[in-house]
């Protein structure tokens, strides 16, 4: 079997081997499996007032993803031999929703049909030839700068959703400094410094092994000290009972500044930091 993967993807004519492969797609699934949870938070307005309910059904939408993703990764690598991951964009969903659904009141069949005639015409420019000449076209340092940009608008999204970055009362985008406190915030600390030193050790799969160990801290310290309910859970409310018997003037089950920590009532549970999107920026 490894003979046959071996002469069919030409891992000799690569400098590499099966094991390579393995540990390098598992850590490429790792890091971008986000987009899970974050495609049809975004899809659904999940947590968004106003707008919360009118969007795509989260369970179905996570469906669709993984199987969009899975299928097309799958064709990529049979098909033309890349080694290239395919999944939904994170920035045409936030147009798709915001801007053609929630923006310029298209119903979705409606913002689909868009998606799908840009699709046809990107088809067009990728036969004719065009895209490439434009891709050309682009200088290197402007291409670097798209990736490095692309990369901060993840850690970005990391930030907020462990709390180190919130939403100021002040203001609609979440360009605050969040209270160091919380479960969220401690395992982002731990796992940042925890993969940091992974990578700067030069260690083979350090990205993947700092996701992993981040994980296993996350369910032990979830479990020890916050009795499973440390984390919000996309697609199933709030996280549970704990969370969802008391909301802020953000929304629900969301603390996204001291000061509506401050007005919840003593006798609640302590703040979750949300993972998901936070309520009313639709700018996210």
């Amino acid at each position: 079997m490894a003979g046959l993967l071996s002469r069919y993807f030409g891992f000799t004519d690569r400098s590499t081997d099966l094991a390579t492969e393995i540990r390098a797609g598992f850590t490429t699934f790792m890091v971008m499996a986000y987009i899970i949870f974050v495609n049809p938070i975004i899809l659904g307005f999940t947590g968004v007032p106003g707008l919360d309910g009118k969007g795509l059904p989260f369970a179905g939408t996570l469906t669709v993803t993984c199987l969009t993703a899975g299928l097309l990764s799958i064709a990529m690598g049979l098909a033309s031999n890349y080694p290239f991951a395919l999944a939904a964009g994170m920035g045409l969903n936030a147009v798709v929703a915001f801007e053609l659904v929630a923006g310029r009141g298209l119903t979705w069949p409606q913002a689909m049909t868009v998606v799908f005639l840009e699709g046809l015409v990107i088809t067009v420019l990728v036969l004719t030839r065009f895209r490439e000449a434009v891709m050309d076209a682009v200088p290197i340092g402007l291409k670097r700068s798209i990736s490095v940009g692309i990369g901060l608008f993840i850690a970005f999204i990391g930030f907020f959703t462990s709390g180190l970055v919130v939403k100021p009362a002040s203001g609609p985008l979440p360009v605050g400094l969040g209270t160091f406190r919380g479960l969220p915030i401690a395992v982002f600390v731990i796992g940042f410094f925890l993969t940091a030193w992974l990578m700067a050790r030069r260690m083979r799969g350090a990205l993947l092994l700092g996701i992993l160990g981040t994980t296993v801290i996350a369910i032990v310290l979830n479990e020890a000290f916050a009795g499973g309910q440390g984390f919000a859970t996309p697609g199933v409310g709030c996280g549970g009972p704990t969370v969802s018997s008391w909301s802020t003037p953000s929304g629900p089950c969301s603390v996204a500044s001291p000061t509506a920590a401050a007005t919840r009532p003593t006798s609640s549970p302590p703040p979750v930091w949300p993972t998901a999107l936070e309520p009313g920026s639709p700018r996210w």
